[in-house]
C-alpha cells in the first residue's frame, strides 16, 4: 500500500484542464494518473468547488487530496483579455484541452475552439456539459443529478413501491469523464497514428445525460420494436435470474446465477437439487418470470447462515456470490490487499493519506500517483515564469490584477 511511483503510458501528453467540478476533474485526473502532464487552470478568486467540499482534514477537502492529485495547479481569469492571451499561449504546446463551462461562455472570453485550434491545429478540444453544445437544452445549466433524471436513470433505480431514487454517487459526471477520456484518446490515435496520421486536432462534445443513456444497452430498439418501458425492479435485473442481494443471518450478500450450470450448481448447494428441473425455474426466462419465487427460496436458506458460511458454501459448489462491503470492509478486504487497490500518498499539508489506486493494470507502464491535489496556483511561478519565459515584472503585474 504504497505510493506509486512509475512512468505512464501518457508521459509526453501535454492537457490544459479548464475544468471545474467532477466530470472534468475526473477525466482528467485518470489522464494525469498515466503520465500526462495536466496543469489546471483556475480563476484566482474563484477556486474549484471541489477544493470546499468536505469531508475535511483539518481545512484541506479529501475530494481534492483526490480529484487534484497529480496535476499542476495555476490561476488565470480568462475573462480578461490578457487572461485569454495567456491561455492562447499556454495551448501553443497542449495536446488536449479539457472545458466545461456552459457553452458559448469559452466563444465570449476569446477562446472558443476555433480560435484555440487557429493557435495549434493540433489541440483536441474536449467538452463537457450536461446538455451537450447544441439542442434546445444546450443553454441551460446542467449538474449530474439532473443527467441522472432526463437520461432515464432515476426512472428505473428503485424499488416497484418506491420513488426514483438518485445515486450515492456524482454518476453521471463520473460517467461522463469516462467517455470524455475515451474519445480524447481516439482523437490522439486519429491525429498522431490511425491509417494516415492526420495531424489534425478536432472539437469533442460530451454530455452528461448522453453518456447515461448510452448504459442503456437495449432500451431505445425495446421501446422502438417493442413499446416496452422499463420500470423500477429493485435488485432484480430484466434479462437474468436469479439476481439479487439476500440477507443472512448477519448482514447482506449478493448472488448471480444466470447462466443455466451456475443455477444448477446453486440449487446443489442450497439442498434444493429438484428444483433444477421445476417447470417454474427450467431456464432463465423462466426463471425471470418466477425471480420473487426463487429469491424466497433461496433467502430462505440464506438467513439461516452467517454471510462467511453461506458465502464459503455456494462458493464450494461453484456458485457466483460475494460480500456486501462498506468502505471499512474493503480496508480489510485480501483482494484489495494484494492488488495494491489502495495505496499511502503523502500530503504536504496532512501528512499520509491512503486512496484509491491507478487503473486499470497496466503490465510495464503502469502510472503513478506521485502527489495529492496541489494548493490553488501552486505551479504559476513554474509555467509562467520558467516555462512560458514571463517576465518577473509582467508576471508581478498580472497578479496584482489579479489576472493570475
Amino acid at each position: 500500500m504504497s505510493s506509486q511511483h512509475d512512468d505512464g503510458p501518457l508521459d509526453g501528453l501535454h492537457v490544459i484542464d479548464c475544468s471545474g467540478m467532477i466530470s472534468g476533474g475526473f477525466a482528467t485526473v485518470q489522464l494525469a494518473d498515466f503520465g500526462a502532464d495536466v496543469v489546471m487552470v483556475e480563476h484566482p478568486n474563484q477556486p474549484d468547488p471541489i477544493r470546499e467540499w468536505p469531508p475535511f482534514d483539518g481545512d484541506k477537502s479529501l475530494w481534492w487530496c483526490s480529484l487534484g492529485r497529480n496535476k499542476r495547479c495555476v490561476t488565470l481569469d480568462l475573462s480578461t483579455e490578457e487572461g485569454s492571451a495567456l491561455l492562447l499561449e499556454l495551448v501553443d504546446s497542449a495536446d488536449i484541452l479539457f472545458e466545461n463551462f456552459r457553452p458559448g461562455t469559452m466563444e465570449k472570453w476569446g477562446v472558443g475552439p476555433k480560435t484555440l485550434r487557429s493557435e495549434n491545429p493540433e489541440l483536441i478540444v474536449v467538452r463537457l456539459s450536461g446538455y451537450g453544445q447544441t439542442g434546445p437544452k444546450s443553454q441551460k445549466p446542467g449538474f449530474g443529478t439532473v443527467a441522472e433524471g432526463l437520461s432515464g436513470w432515476a426512472a428505473v433505480n428503485g424499488f416497484p413501491d418506491s420513488k426514483p431514487l438518485l445515486p450515492p454517487i456524482s454518476l453521471a459526471d463520473l460517467t461522463a469523464a469516462q467517455f470524455a477520456v475515451q474519445a480524447a484518446m481516439f482523437a490522439v490515435f486519429e491525429r498522431d497514428v490511425g491509417n494516415r496520421g492526420s495531424g489534425k486536432g478536432q472539437v469533442i462534445d460530451v454530455s452528461l445525460y448522453e453518456s447515461l443513456f448510452r448504459l442503456f444497452v437495449s432500451d431505445a430498439a425495446a421501446y422502438d420494436r417493442l413499446g416496452e418501458v422499463p420500470e423500477r425492479m429493485g435488485n432484480h435485473h430484466p434479462s437474468a435470474a436469479p439476481r439479487n442481494i439476500y440477507e443472512t443471518k448477519d448482514g447482506y450478500m449478493t448472488l448471480s446465477a444466470s447462466s443455466q450450470g451456475i443455477f444448477e450448481n446453486l440449487m446443489k448447494a442450497i439442498g434444493e437439487p429438484e428444483l433444477i428441473d421445476d417447470p417454474r425455474f427450467i431456464d432463465n426466462d423462466a426463471r425471470v418470470e418466477h425471480n420473487n419465487e426463487l429469491d424466497d427460496i433461496i433467502e430462505a436458506w440464506t438467513r439461516q447462515r452467517k454471510t462467511e458460511e453461506a458465502i464459503e458454501k455456494m462458493e464450494t459448489a461453484d456458485a457466483v456470490v460475494g460480500p456486501v462491503y462498506n468502505i471499512e470492509d474493503i480496508f480489510e478486504d485480501e483482494q484489495y490487499h494484494a492488488r495494491d487497490n489502495i495505496i499511502s500518498v503523502e500530503d504536504d499539508k496532512i501528512g499520509t493519506v491512503r486512496m484509491a489506486a491507478t487503473l486499470p493494470k497496466f503490465s510495464r507502464t503502469k502510472g503513478s500517483v506521485r502527489h495529492t491535489g496541489p494548493a490553488q496556483g501552486e505551479h504559476n511561478a513554474e509555467v509562467f515564469l520558467e516555462e512560458m519565459s514571463l517576465n518577473e515584472e509582467t508576471y508581478d503585474r498580472l497578479r496584482e490584477q489579479e489576472v493570475i
